[in-house]
């Protein structure tokens, strides 16, 4: 028998692996790390480039547990695509908000479907209780020639039924559903306006792979090609070209006319439009952390009746900003938060009998549809058990209309948040009497409390 120091080590090339190990191995790379791979080699090339078991192996690894796969392009498309398609829409997946418009249902969730990208609107119920409304109207997906399709339903009323298996057909299925281009405008960005044409298909533009236009593709004029190409909801470059127009036309009256020309298509694809263009920007930080215990994405009543949304977020100055997030559409929104404060050094309990006093001296706001129930669990306001507090020291609420014939500093309303040991937190302040508990939105990558809406 051989001495353990007489053993040697059995090196192991790559090209030695069985060829499923080898693909297995590969599955972990990214495509850029695949592509650097395939050069050391030439019996790696058509392995890395053409094989399908690899890109599968890819798709299976990184969205199985998210979606079906093998669905989309009702299974005829290849997984090179596939993969490449699944990892410009992942950047999707999450919430978003309206910008640039007055809405009342301005936070946009998009999640993973069978075959497809769902994205829904997500507003409070007016039921009186913590319930959210989920409202699908954009559905994004690939067609068994590979071809993008999108559309969207401006109503609000279209459900997929259980009979539709593929998004080939149900722009015909569903007429009342109108075909619509998503633009990503870097990672945080998307405009989504209805496509120009009568086709529902789209393409990615090669040469802005960076800006990832999705426009129309099928047999055009001219004409209605530069149409595509003018994005009319698309800000900020909307906004750079109609600068330029306007000095343009200062400078150069005469002209050719083509920018008149420009702007009377324009006009009349504006007038045959079922649906304006809606902007996004994507909310990164919709959960709280246990650095940022507060950050992130919640709902919580200001009276009796009425649910509304909040995101909380931590600036680049070391401060705490709560809004309400029908005011983020508004412009200058951000001038307008509920409350703000510089100080994030939390108090940890017990409390001083002082502390205890504001905290219990206070009455918590609670839906009417829940107060017989919540006296039940919660016979007293002490019943929430605080982990900690932090002092609040500036705030921009409502009292800012009231400046007149007021002495009182608007910028310094002095208050306090109180974090509880579920995870939730409650704020008010000194000038009421009472306090504005929030629940979270959402968990996990999926929507706490949603309505049942399925009879309505």
């Amino acid at each position: 028998m051989a001495k353990p120091d007489e053993i040697h080590a059995i090196s192991l090339s790559f090209t030695d692996f069985p060829e499923d190990v080898q693909l297995c191995i590969l599955s972990f790379l990214t495509p850029s790390d695949i592509s650097n791979f395939a050069c050391t080699s030439k019996r790696f090339v058509s392995l890395c480039r053409d094989d399908p078991r690899l890109w599968f192996s890819m798709c299976n690894r990184k969205w199985a547990s998210k979606t079906q796969i093998n669905k989309w392009g009702s299974g005829k498309i290849s997984y090179k695509l596939l993969y490449n398609t699944l990892l410009e829409y992942e950047n999707l997946i999450g919430f978003w908000r309206r910008s640039g418009a007055e809405s009342d249902s301005p936070l946009i969730f998009f999640e993973w479907g069978p075959f497809h990208i769902a994205g829904s609107r997500v507003k409070p119920s007016r039921t009186g209780t913590y319930e959210v409304i989920k409202l699908p109207f954009l559905w994004m997906g690939i067609t068994s020639k590979g071809e993008i399709v999108n559309y969207l339903d401006p109503v609000g009323k279209v459900e997929l039924s259980e009979n539709v298996m593929n998004l080939d057909d149900l722009g015909v299925v569903e007429s009342e559903l109108v075909p619509v281009n998503v633009n990503f405008v870097g990672r945080t960005h998307v405009v989504v306006e209805e496509n120009g044409t009568a086709f529902g298909y789209s393409c990615n533009s090669p040469q802005n792979r960076g800006f990832m236009k999705v426009s129309s593709s099928g047999n055009m004029k001219e004409e209605e090609y530069e149409d595509l190409c003018v994005s009319p909801g698309s800000l900020p470059d909307r906004l750079m070209t109609d600068i330029y127009q306007y000095f343009a036309n200062k400078t150069s009256p005469g002209g050719n006319g083509s920018a008149r020309r420009q702007r009377r298509r324009e006009r009349e694809r504006q007038g045959r439009r079922k649906w304006e263009p809606e902007d996004y920007v994507k909310i990164v930080n919709c959960s709280p952390t246990p650095a940022r215990p507060l950050q992130g994405l919640w709902k919580g009543f200001r009276d009796e009746t009425t649910l509304e949304f909040f995101l909380v977020s931590y600036d680049d100055i070391g401060g705490i900003a709560c809004r309400r997030l029908v005011e983020l559409c508004k412009p200058f929104s951000a001038y307008a938060p509920v409350f703000w404060t510089s100080n994030t050094t939390f108090i940890e309990s017990p409390l001083s009998s002082e502390e205890e006093n504001i905290y219990e001296s206070r009455m918590h706001i609670q839906p009417l549809a829940e107060a017989d129930d919540l006296c039940e669990i919660l016979p007293s306001a002490d019943k929430r058990v605080i982990l900690c507090m932090l002092c609040m020291n500036s705030s921009y609420d409502l009292v800012i209309p009231d400046l007149s014939g007021s002495t009182v500093n608007p910028r310094q309303a002095e208050g306090r948040i109180w974090q509880y040991e579920n995870g939730t937190f409650g704020f008010g302040f000194l000038r009421d009497n009472h306090v504005i508990d929030l629940r979270c939105i959402a968990q996990n990558g999926r929507i706490l409390e949603a309505a049942d809406i399925s009879g309505e």
